[in-house]
C-alpha cells in the first residue's frame, strides 16, 4: 500500500497562468501550488485526491482591496459587533470568488479608529471566510474640497505627518492601506512615515496637481484609490492624479477603478487601461447595500439611500461607494471595455497583490503560492467553487 501523498489534482480544467489561459493540471498540497514536474521526476509520487473541473476556468482567487461592508455590515459604524460582522462579509464574499479582501473604514471620528480598528485583525481564510488582509483607512486627512460622501466634520490634515496619524487612529498593527491626500500639510512625512513601516499609501480625495502627486509617489505612495472619482478632472495643462498614469516616474503607480457600470463610464475605463495596462486593479467599493434589495443603510455616520442599485448619500446625487459585487464587476469591465479574459482576471487578482507587494505569495499561480483560487464557468464567469489554502470553502452545487 503506497503512502499517502497529500497531494491533490485538479484535471480536465484550463488554468490562468502568467497571463495565459492553458489546458493543464493543477497540483496541490499542503495549501501550496506544487510543480508537477518535481512531483512526477523527482518524488514519483501519485495524487491521493484527483478533481475533474469538466472544462472548468481556474484562476488567482480575487483579492478586493476596497471594499466598506456588505450584507448589512458597515466597517466604519458597530463598534461592538465588529468581529461578527467581518465575518458574515468575509463568509458571503466566498459566493463572488474574493478569497482576501481588505476591510475599508471610511473618514470617522477618533473614538471609532480607537473602538473597530484594534478588532479587525488579520485572519487566515477558511470555511468561516475570506482571508482578512489588513485594514484599508480611506480618510480622514483627505480634501474637504473633494470629500465625497465623507464627512467634512472629521476630515484632518496631517501636520505633523505620521504623530498626528498615530494620534487619530491609534494602533497601526492591523492596518494595510492608508488613502489620503497628497496636498495637504504633513502630506509628504506622512507619507514616508507610513510606508518606512510597511504599510502602503494610496492617493484619493484629493485636488493634487500631477506634480504634488509625483512627489507623493517619490515619497513612497504607490496606489491611486478610486481613479477619476473624488479628484480633479483630467486638464491637458495640468492632469492631476490621472496623469500619474502617463508620468515619467519610474515607479509603477497602481490604481483602483469601480467598474460597476455607474461610476466609470466605459470610455474612461479604456483609456486608464491603454495608458497603464499594468497598474489597474478592479475593486467594488462595495458598501453595506451589498448583496442587499434597495433602501436606507448607513457608511460610517452618513446615511444612504439606495435606488436600482445605485447608491446615493441620502437626499442627494452624490454617489456613495457601489452595491456591486466583484465577480460582477469582472463581467462587466471585460464586456466594457472589451479586452481579453485574462486581463480581466489578473486586474482583480494579481494586479491588487502586486499593489500590496505580496504577489510571491497570492493572486497567481504560480508554484509555491497559496493555493487560493476560483473555479469559473469560462464562458459566464459564474463562481463554481472557491478554495482557499487548497481547501474548498465554497460549492455552488451545495447553494
Amino acid at each position: 500500500m503506497r503512502p499517502k501523498s497529500g497531494l491533490t489534482r485538479f484535471h480536465n480544467c484550463y488554468i490562468l497562468r502568467n497571463n495565459k489561459i492553458v489546458k493543464e493540471d493543477l497540483w496541490i498540497r499542503d495549501g501550496k501550488i506544487e510543480n508537477p514536474e518535481e512531483i512526477f521526476y523527482v518524488e514519483q509520487l501519485e495524487a491521493d485526491v484527483t478533481v475533474n473541473c469538466e472544462d472548468m476556468l481556474i484562476a488567482p482567487g480575487f483579492i478586493d482591496i476596497q471594499i466598506n461592508g456588505g450584507w448589512g455590515i458597515d466597517f466604519s459604524y458597530d463598534c461592538e459587533n465588529v468581529e461578527q460582522g467581518i465575518l458574515k462579509v468575509a463568509k458571503n464574499l466566498l459566493k463572488h470568488g474574493v478569497t482576501s479582501f481588505c476591510p475599508t473604514m471610511v473618514t470617522s471620528d477618533v473614538e471609532k479608529y480607537r473602538k473597530i480598528l484594534p478588532k479587525i485583525k488579520k485572519r487566515q481564510g477558511d470555511k468561516y471566510g475570506a482571508t482578512v488582509l489588513g485594514v484599508h483607512l480611506e480618510g480622514p486627512f483627505i480634501s474637504v474640497t473633494k470629500k465625497g460622501a465623507h464627512m467634512e466634520e472629521y476630515i484632518r490634515t496631517p501636520d505633523n505627518g505620521l504623530e498626528t496619524v498615530r494620534e487619530v487612529y491609534g494602533s497601526l498593527d492591523n492596518v494595510v492601506i492608508v488613502t489620503l491626500a497628497p496636498e495637504l500639510p504633513g502630506a509628504t512625512e506622512a507619507i514616508k512615515g507610513l510606508t518606512s513601516i510597511g504599510i502602503k499609501v494610496a492617493l484619493g480625495h484629493s485636488i493634487a496637481s500631477l506634480a504634488e502627486g509625483e512627489k507623493a509617489v517619490e515619497s513612497g505612495a504607490n496606489i491611486i484609490t478610486h481613479l477619476f472619482n473624488a479628484m480633479l478632472p483630467f486638464h491637458h495643462r495640468d492632469p492631476g492624479l490621472v496623469g500619474l498614469l502617463a508620468s515619467l516616474t519610474k515607479k509603477q503607480v497602481y490604481y483602483g477603478l469601480i467598474a460597476d457600470g455607474i461610476h466609470t463610464h466605459p470610455a474612461a475605463l479604456r483609456i486608464a487601461c491603454r495608458t497603464n495596462s499594468e497598474g489597474l486593479v478592479l475593486v467594488s467599493d462595495a458598501v453595506p447595500a451589498q448583496g442587499l434589495p434597495d433602501g436606507q443603510f448607513r457608511i460610517g455616520p452618513q446615511l444612504i439611500t439606495v435606488e436600482d442599485g445605485r447608491a446615493y448619500v441620502t437626499g442627494t446625487k452624490t454617489l456613495c461607494g457601489s452595491t456591486t459585487a466583484l465577480d460582477t464587476c469582472i463581467l462587466k469591465f471585460k464586456e466594457s471595455i472589451d479586452c481579453s479574459l485574462e486581463y480581466a482576471l489578473e486586474a482583480a487578482s494579481l494586479h491588487p497583490a502586486k499593489a500590496l507587494g505580496i504577489e510571491h505569495i497570492k493572486g497567481n499561480l504560480n508554484f509555491r503560492c497559496d493555493a487560493d483560487f476560483v473555479i469559473l464557468h469560462p464562458k459566464t464567469l459564474k463562481v463554481q467553487s472557491t478554495w482557499i489554502a487548497g481547501e474548498c470553502v465554497f460549492d455552488s452545487k451545495n447553494e
